[in-house]
């Protein structure tokens, strides 16, 4: 069953949130790059073994934020139900100041503050 966040609850763990997400951005960008070279060099077997990591890498990250309780939209894209639509944070934004409604996703995001009928 889906959790509820007030945007006070879900502000709460965006420490946690972001703590979890930094570090497993940095380590993924550093293997995509990495993977860039090998994959100019041609060099199969290790561009597999560096996706396949990559792979391994994200869903480690998804799995651990969803043991949180949000929910994971995309990549270091995270959404908290609001009982109305989603809290959303995007990583490297600095604080969850974003919602949309269970219909519009990302692209339809508004401040906090516009939301439609906001009870937070």
């Amino acid at each position: 069953m889906t959790h509820v966040f007030t945007l006070e609850e879900a502000r709460d763990l965006m420490p946690r949130v972001q703590a979890m997400t930094r570090p497993v951005f940095e380590l993924a960008t550093s293997l995509s790059r990495e993977l860039k070279e090998v994959e100019d060099r041609r060099e199969e077997d290790r561009a597999e073994e560096l996706r396949d990591r990559l792979q391994a890498l994200v869903t480690t990250w998804a799995d651990a934020i969803r043991d949180l309780g949000p929910e994971v939209k995309g990549l270091w894209l995270v959404d908290f139900d609001s009982g109305d639509g989603y809290w959303c944070w995007s990583y490297p934004e600095e604080d969850l100041r974003h919602w949309h409604s269970y219909e519009g996703g990302y692209g339809e995001r508004v401040t906090v503050e516009h939301r439609p009928n906001a009870q937070g």
